[in-house]
């Protein structure tokens, strides 16, 4: 099964560092600045046996304005709907920030699952941030490092568990269920008909 995955999180905490990482090739542009990324890219990857469609977004940015940080912030808040589950990454090193608490509140109110994840852990840099997750209310972080590639086995075991949870709510199907679903239109087909119980479905 095929797992959507929103990599999220407030500028320069190493989103696409982690994107191009799971998709075992560099494709996102890394950079110091913040913002770089500016709109919202996917493409394929894989943790273990966890077939991803990855989805890589623009910092959040807590503006109001229609900026372009409001416009990154919209795309953000997309990729969370469109996604089964969300990596919420933040700095170890810089601690949890106010702009991290918001953006926690607002994945907490997306009902789906999210998988917290505490980046530039390595050695023992970042172990202050990893005690101040609890601000977050997403429970316990996966301490890891993108650039290193250390604590993939953290965010796969949050991932596997998401998976479960989907699976066993029936909140999302693969894409190979999807496509086994699918038949092929016969224009000469007689239309289903109509149950005047049923609410009006709107595409």
């Amino acid at each position: 099964m095929t797992l959507k995955v929103a990599i999220v999180g407030r500028p320069n905490v190493g989103k696409s560092t982690l994107f191009n990482r799971l998709a075992g090739r560099k494709i996102a542009i890394v950079d110091d600045q913040p913002g770089v990324t500016r709109d919202r890219k996917e493409t394929t990857g894989r943790l273990g046996d966890i077939d991803m469609i990855l989805i890589d977004t623009a910092g959040f940015e807590d503006v109001n304005d229609d900026s372009l940080e409001t416009r990154m912030r919209r795309q953000t808040e997309i990729a969370i709907k469109e996604a089964d589950v969300s990596i919420f990454l933040y700095d170890a090193r810089a601690g949890v920030t106010p702009i991290d608490e918001r953006f926690a509140q607002l994945l907490r109110k997306s009902g789906k699952p999210v998988v917290l994840a505490a980046n530039k852990c390595e050695g023992k840099q970042g172990d202050d941030g990893l005690n101040e997750a609890w601000r977050l209310g997403l429970g316990d972080p996966a301490p890891i490092s993108a650039e290193h590639g250390e604590g993939m086995s953290d965010l796969y075991e949050g991932l596997a568990a998401a998976q479960a949870r989907l699976e066993a709510s029936g909140q999302y199907v693969s894409l190979e269920a999807e496509e086994e679903a699918e038949e092929p239109f016969d224009p000469d087909a007689e239309a289903p008909p109509v149950d005047p119980t049923k609410p009006i479905r709107i595409a």
